[in-house]
């Protein structure tokens, strides 16, 4: 509280000034300066641009009949490529347009094919468990005994042990 008096005692001239201003003040002549060294050096590179467009004006008026002759099949073949390479660039957007298309389609029956299999698997799934799983009344039961499978028989006789047949004589099947 005591230094705040002492400073508004002190008269306008011993007071310290704020750096404040003076930083803008220089901030402000820095881009003044960037702002005029662009209009120089844009104006300078208009004019070597245009030089170089007049220089280029300047130089078919000074050929010969043949080599005018040669610019104009040249020129005229540049149009040609050009007219091409445009004809290409919509031959190219219009396959991009038909490959875009057909991966939708695609994408929306491979989604279909997905969901079908879900279906089918769920279906499959959802009648073999009903069916194995389903409680039975006793009626049911009753009816239906469970089916047994006869054993096989033993055989009589001989027996292969090691894959080789075994005939049988008549003599061992008589009593």
């Amino acid at each position: 509280m005591m230094d705040q008096a002492v400073t508004s005692e002190l008269p306008p001239i011993l007071r310290r000034s704020s750096r404040r201003p003076l930083c803008v003040l220089v901030l402000l002549v820095f881009c003044l300066g960037l702002g005029a060294a662009g209009v120089y050096f844009g104006a300078s590179i208009e004019e070597v641009g245009e030089v170089a467009a007049s220089r280029e004006a300047v130089a078919p008026l000074a050929l010969s009949g043949q080599d005018k002759a040669a610019l104009s099949e040249i020129q005229s073949g540049q149009r040609e490529v050009g007219d091409g390479i445009a004809e290409l660039k919509l031959s190219i957007d219009a396959q991009r347009a038909d490959l875009k298309r057909i991966a939708d389609q695609i994408a929306a029956l491979a989604l279909r094919i997905d969901l079908l299999q879900k279906l089918t698997l769920s279906a499959s799934s959802s009648s073999s468990s009903s069916s194995s799983f389903a409680p039975r009344s006793p009626a049911q039961a009753v009816a239906n005994p469970a089916k047994r499978m006869p054993r096989s028989a033993k055989p009589q006789g001989p027996v292969s042990v090691g894959g080789v047949p075994l005939t049988s004589s008549s003599k061992t099947d008589e009593p």
